[in-house]
């Protein structure tokens, strides 16, 4: 099973494991189109190898707090303006995945590994690549799987 972790945002962060071979075969952080457009690909290429296609999804519509408290007026505007646009990207690839008739799940941010450092991630994953916040909170959506 091909299996893709995707953490909403600007930088959309989007990581393909493979439970066959027990690894990773991208991590990366992209436009959303550009996430959309590879997401397509791995359903063509599990379409081809005969296995099944998994996604996983950070939906931060599933959150209840935001951490505004102690924040300026500007501060605590500036937070929920971006907490709308990734509550705004989880509907666009709710949508996007039931239209492409993939087997998906959006899942609450309170479960999933979220907000680890580089050196912990590469401790607990083996992944000896560059990492970021979004790449590697869509890693963990799907690492081991």
């Amino acid at each position: 099973m091909i299996h893709i972790g995707i953490d909403t945002g600007t930088h959309t962060g989007i990581a393909v494991w493979d439970s066959r071979s027990q690894c990773f075969r991208a991590i990366e952080d992209v436009a959303i189109h550009k996430a959309m457009e590879m997401v397509a690909q791995y359903k063509s290429i599990a379409d081809q190898e005969g296995v099944r296609l998994y996604v996983r999804v950070e939906d931060p519509r599933q959150r209840t707090w935001f951490g505004t408290e102690n924040m300026t007026r500007e501060e605590e505007r500036k937070k929920l303006q971006g907490v709308g646009f990734v509550k705004r990207d989880a509907s666009i690839w709710e949508a996007y995945l039931k239209d492409l008739g993939v087997w998906f799940e959006m899942v609450a941010p309170k479960r999933n590994l979220t907000k680890i450092t580089h050196e912990t991630f590469v401790n607990i994953t083996k992944w000896k690549g560059r990492t970021n916040e979004h790449k590697r909170d869509a890693a963990m959506l799907v690492f081991g799987r």
